[in-house]
């Protein structure tokens, strides 16, 4: 983004000229403009986001889109859908599918958890008002146990980042996101582990799980959802720069 553009949404966003100084303020800092303004565009919508949380992805849309894909395209469950946004952080993913599949005509409930507790505040301002729900705690922990063998989308966008890589990133996700929404441990794919394992026991029969990697780290995830009996597939986006692993639990012949 351009400096005349921040500047604009900096202007757009204060209240009074001294509010727009110390947003400014903020921002030569180093915090995120999204965090200074007080939201991110992701699909579309205006999410909220505050200081110290994570903010949305551009990239992850390709997630929304092929979870969209999965629900409203030949062989979509019929009924309502379930969806669960896991380590949802702001609720941007939930958020997006909910407007995204009530755009389509497709009824469903949405349901998202994390671990932080600023992370669930945004994500209740998010989603609460389109009717989804929000729990705070460790993956699937806090989610109702009527959702076990139900959920058709399971949206993870789980911390992917090497251990040893987060010393490499950009200062603003460096110094001003939680790590324990960047860090994946030693390969970036512990989180996944601990997800891809449980998934069999959440998933509807046919349902899918969906989650974003690095290209290079796409095979390995692969097989660790594959290592828990989902049928694996990669798909990337050039324009978004994107990768998202989709295991799918079988459904009964």
């Amino acid at each position: 983004m351009f400096a005349e553009d921040e500047t604009q949404l900096l202007i757009a966003a204060a209240r009074t000229p001294a509010d727009l100084a110390a947003m400014a303020d903020r921002r030569a800092a180093g915090l995120p403009l999204e965090q200074v303004i007080g939201w991110a565009e992701f699909c579309g919508l205006r999410i909220a986001v505050a200081p110290g949380v994570f903010v949305p992805r551009r990239r992850t849309e390709f997630l929304v889109r092929r979870a969209v894909a999965l629900a409203t395209g030949e062989g979509a469950p019929a009924g309502p859908l379930v969806v669960v946004d896991l380590c949802c952080g702001t609720g941007a993913v939930g958020a997006a599918l909910a407007a995204s599949l009530h755009s389509a005509n497709v009824d469903a409930e949405v349901y998202a958890s994390d671990v932080d507790p600023a992370a669930v505040a945004c994500a209740r301002r998010n989603l609460e008002a389109a009717g989804g729900h929000v729990y705070q705690g460790d993956l699937y922990a806090p989610l109702p146990a009527a959702l076990r063998s139900r959920v058709t989308l399971l949206a993870a966008n789980v911390p992917y980042i090497p251990t040893g890589q987060i010393a490499l990133l950009p200062a603003e996700a460096r110094l001003h996101e939680p790590r324990v929404a960047l860090d994946g441990g030693a390969d970036g794919l512990d989180v996944l582990r601990r997800v891809a394992a449980a998934a069999p026991e959440w998933l509807a029969p046919g349902g899918h799980l969906l989650t974003e990697t690095s290209e290079r780290q796409a095979p390995r995830a692969a097989e660790i959802m594959a290592g828990s009996g989902l049928a694996a597939q990669v798909a990337t986006s050039d324009e978004l720069s994107a990768t998202v692993v989709t295991g799918t639990r079988p459904a009964p012949r």
